[in-house]
C-alpha cells in the first residue's frame, strides 16, 4: 500500500513512461498523472495508459498530487519547477527527479520550493537504456536498479521516509549519498563510460564506416551507450563538467601510459596494465 494518494510524472520519455508503468503495476490505487510539452505526447500517454489523467498543463497536473517526479533532461528541470513552485501546491507534495545530475539540480531545485508548501529531494534511479520516448518504456526498467537518493540538512525525515518508501515499493535498492559524492561517483560509472563510447565510435568510425562490415559483439556492446540521446547527454557532461573533466583526465592519463608501453615495445608492462584492469573488473558484482 502506497503512502502516495496521487503521482505526477513530468516528461514522459523512457524514464517517465517506465515509471507510469511501473507504478500502476505496482502501487494499485494510486492515481496518476503526466505532464507533456506536447499535445501529440499527451495524446500518446492517453493511447497507451487510458487510466492516467495527462495533460499539457503543469497547473492542472500538480494540482492535488502528493508527489511529482521531473523526468525531463536536467537542463530543463529548474524551468519547469518554477512554474509548478507558481501553482496552488497541496500541503505535502513532495517534488523529486530522475536526473543524473545531483548537485547543479539540487542546488537549482531546493530554493525554487522554498517558501512554498512543497519541498526538494533529489533522486537517481540507475536504470535506462540508449533508447528513448515513450514507446521503449518498461513496467521492469526499475526492478532490482540502484536509487541514489541526495537528501541535504533541509530534509524532513517525514520527506525523507517516503522517497525511500516510493523508490522500494517501485523495486529499487535505495542508497543515500550527499549530492557531491553522487555527482563524483556517477561521473565514474556512467558519465566517463559514456564519453568513452562516444570516443570509441569516433576513433573506429569517422573516417572509414566500412570498417563496420566486419565488427561483432565486442564493437557493438562497448559503443551501445553512445547511441543515447545527445541533446540529454550534452545537458549531462556540461551540469556535471568538474567531475566529467576529472574522470577524462585521469581517463587521458592511462591512454598515454597504454600509448607508451605500445611505443617502447614493453611487454612486461602492458602485461601488468591488463592484469591490473582485469582484477579491478572482476570486481563488478554478476548481474
Amino acid at each position: 500500500m502506497s503512502s502516495e494518494r496521487s503521482i505526477a510524472i513530468f516528461s514522459p520519455g523512457l524514464l517517465g513512461g517506465s515509471l507510469v508503468k511501473t507504478i500502476l503495476q505496482r502501487l494499485p490505487g494510486v492515481e496518476v498523472r503526466v505532464w507533456a510539452r506536447r499535445e501529440e505526447a499527451v495524446e500518446e500517454v492517453r493511447r497507451e495508459f487510458p487510466s492516467v489523467i495527462a495533460s499539457s498543463s503543469i497547473a492542472d497536473s500538480i494540482r492535488g498530487v502528493s508527489l511529482a517526479v521531473l523526468c525531463m533532461p536536467v537542463q530543463h528541470m529548474q524551468d519547469v519547477a518554477r512554474q509548478m513552485a507558481a501553482c496552488d501546491l497541496s500541503d505535502d507534495l513532495i517534488v523529486t527527479d530522475v536526473g543524473s545530475v545531483k548537485g547543479s539540480v539540487v542546488a537549482e531545485l531546493e530554493p525554487v520550493f522554498d517558501g512554498t508548501k512543497a519541498c526538494f529531494i533529489g533522486s537517481h534511479p540507475m536504470a535506462g537504456s540508449q533508447r528513448t520516448g515513450l514507446a521503449h518504456a518498461r513496467g521492469d526498467l526499475f526492478y532490482q536498479s540502484a536509487c541514489l537518493v541526495t537528501p541535504t540538512e533541509k530534509t524532513k525525515r517525514e520527506d525523507h521516509d517516503r522517497i525511500r518508501s516510493f523508490w522500494i515499493k517501485l523495486g529499487c535498492r535505495v542508497r543515500e549519498m550527499t549530492p557531491q559524492k553522487h555527482d563524483h561517483c556517477v561521473a565514474r560509472i556512467s558519465h566517463l563510460p559514456h564519453a568513452m563510447a562516444v570516443l570509441t565510435t569516433l576513433a573506429a568510425l569517422s573516417d572509414d564506416t566500412s570498417v563496420l562490415d566486419n565488427s561483432a559483439g565486442g564493437f557493438r556492446d562497448t559503443t551501445r551507450i553512445a547511441g543515447g540521446d545527445p541533446a540529454m547527454w550534452a545537458g549531462i557532461f556540461l551540469h556535471n563538467r568538474d567531475e566529467v573533466i576529472a574522470a577524462l583526465q585521469d581517463a587521458s592519463a592511462r591512454m598515454t601510459e597504454l600509448l607508451e608501453m605500445l611505443q617502447s615495445m614493453d611487454e612486461e608492462a602492458l602485461r601488468r596494465f591488463l592484469t591490473q584492469a582485469k582484477a579491478l573488473r572482476d570486481l563488478l558484482p554478476a548481474v
